[in-house]
């Protein structure tokens, strides 16, 4: 078979189907996964870090773990979904190791992280337009939220600012804006299930 034809074949390859091949050593199908999430990723770290070198380092050691996790994932929420969890333990341990950083992560939930990724995610026109729905959804949602929930979660998930700069823009404690921010994702995550599933009906 020749390389061209290989990488169409890789190419079309669905993610249930690249996960699987992945997960028995296929080197090409890692790679499909590599580039279909790794710009996301990328901003994800980026928001949260706001530093470029540190932020493909960080992507780089995301996917080196999805590499090594691989065979673990039982497919119970997306692929990208418990990227955004393998990120987000990376950050913590680079955050560890290197105090003083002005970065503060709060309890995330995976799930609202990759939702609102979604909304501002760097990528190809294809993949963009394969996840304009649920950007398209993120928006009705936040809209359909008390404007200071939505704005606390525009902050933090896609603008990628700290808590601290938040409590700051809100004249909140820092702790208040950790209750605003979990009540805002608790609300997020009620109202995007809903809206999903009315779309769905």
């Amino acid at each position: 078979m020749s390389n061209k034809l290989l990488k169409q074949t890789v190419a079309d390859l669905t993610e249930a189907d690249a996960i699987r091949q992945a997960k028995n050593g296929d080197a090409g199908a890692f790679e499909h996964l590599y580039n279909v999430h790794c710009r996301r990723v990328y901003s994800l770290c980026l928001r949260m870090i706001r530093n470029p070198v540190e932020a493909e380092d960080l992507t780089q050691q995301t996917f080196l773990q999805l590499f090594r996790k691989i065979g673990t994932f039982r497919g119970e929420a997306a692929l990208f979904t418990w990227l955004c969890t393998i990120c987000r333990h990376e950050i913590a341990a680079h955050l560890e190791r290197a105090p003083g950083k002005s970065v503060t992560l709060v309890e995330d939930d995976p799930a609202i992280a990759a939702a609102l990724a979604s909304v501002s995610a760097d990528e190809g026109q294809e993949a963009a337009v394969a996840r304009g729905e649920t950007a398209r959804l993120v928006h009705v949602v936040l809209d359909q939220l008390p404007p200071r929930y939505a704005s606390a979660l525009e902050w933090k998930y896609i603008d990628g600012i700290s808590v601290q700069q938040i409590a700051e823009r809100l004249q909140l404690s820092a702790k208040a804006a950790e209750s605003l921010l979990t009540r805002a994702r608790d609300a997020f995550r009620d109202a995007f299930a809903i809206v999903t599933a009315g779309e769905k009906a």
